[in-house]
């Protein structure tokens, strides 16, 4: 098996760490399916499919929280804490939005 060295910022490599952590891989088995993917000359961009459900994840989720803030303040503001914890305990909230 060939062996691939990148280079990568630290704050990079922590959150990578963290996330495979999370997931109770390496963070190589964390990083190679992407990689894979990446090298798939069928394949269109990597995170194109990715992105869209995102985006309207994203989309569904502020409008519910701008109806919750009119309607009940206090249940969303439990709402954001219980995703940061939730988000925290998965590796998946970078340090500068941990408050």
């Amino acid at each position: 098996m060939a062996k691939l060295n990148l280079r990568i910022d630290d704050a990079l490599h922590e959150r990578l760490s963290r996330r495979a952590y999370a997931a109770g891989i390496s963070v190589s088995d964390l990083v190679r399916p992407a990689i894979e993917q990446a090298a798939d000359p069928d394949r269109g961009y990597v995170y194109t499919s990715q992105d869209e459900i995102l985006a309207t994840t994203i989309q569904i989720l502020a409008i519910l929280a701008a109806s919750l803030r009119n309607r009940a303040p206090d249940t969303l503001t439990q709402g954001m804490s219980d995703a940061r914890e939730l988000l925290r305990k998965k590796g998946l909230l970078a340090p500068e939005f941990d408050r």
